[in-house]
């Protein structure tokens, strides 16, 4: 199935993990894909690699998100390389761990800087792409379950993702008549190099996946699939949702 032929993508964060599970997806689906990363290292060479082996188009732009002047380049650059640009996937993000009396000005900006600052400028410049030529377009941000539960000691990464979520919502509306359309999915415990920490905790472990009513961690295929869905002509009447990608968890009783 090739939903996405002739259509184009940029998939920020996208050299490992989540991102690159979106941007393979994609590629697998028919689409040309801008891979971003801050440094083009063997991984972004060999996904470029991948994803021209299924007879796509990709290339690869260093930029980092959480300077603003680089993320409006990057979309740009990423509108200059084949011309076009139709899906935007904006899923570079961090977060940092510490007691909140305990965070730093410079710790909390730059959790806010990727997460959202680099976002809403991101879209700001592909929006005034899509005005510009008349097109239409899919925007697709990686939020968090955390933009709906909390998450003791990382409060400047609760409120990144909280205000994604209320960014999303009000773009959805403000950007419907354009034929533009803003999505959120929110991962839940995904076995990605984020979470590697967990991954080799085996009590901790087992303590989430106790929480999880689907009783396992999820894949970055699972996250991937939910974001070509979004991405596609099938979610044409969908924007300002948020989709949880998180096996019950934010709504399971015992998590509240």
């Amino acid at each position: 199935m090739e939903r996405f032929k002739n259509k184009i993508a940029l998939v920020t964060g996208s050299s490992q993990g989540i991102g690159e599970a979106c941007a393979l997806r994609l590629a697998k689906e028919g689409a040309d894909i801008i891979l971003n990363g801050r440094t083009f290292d063997e991984r972004g060479e060999e996904l470029i690699n991948e994803i021209k082996a299924m007879g796509r188009r990709a290339e690869f732009l260093e930029a980092d998100v959480s300077k603003t002047k680089e993320v409006i380049k990057l979309v740009e650059d990423a509108i200059n390389v084949f011309g076009s640009l139709d899906i935007l996937v904006n899923n570079a993000g961090l977060e940092t761990k510490a007691d909140f009396w305990d965070v730093t000005e410079e710790d909390y900006d730059l959790v806010m800087d990727t997460n959202l600052k680099g976002v809403f400028f991101g879209i700001k410049t592909f929006v005034n792409y899509c005005r510009k030529e008349k097109r239409q377009g899919a925007v697709i941000n990686m939020s968090s379950v955390h933009e709906e539960i909390v998450f003791p000691h990382f409060a400047a990464y609760c409120a990144s993702k909280g205000g994604l979520k209320m960014l999303t919502r009000n773009l959805a509306s403000e950007l419907a008549p354009l034929g533009i359309r803003v999505n959120n999915v929110a991962p839940g415990a995904i076995t990605t190099p984020i979470n590697k920490d967990l991954l080799e905790n085996k009590e901790q472990l087992e303590k989430v996946i106790g929480n999880i009513p689907l009783r396992r961690m999820g894949t970055v295929e699972d996250v991937a699939g939910v974001v070509a869905f979004l991405a596609s002509d099938e979610a044409a009447y969908v924007t300002g949702s948020t989709y949880y990608v998180d096996g019950g968890l934010t709504y399971h009783y015992e998590e509240q």
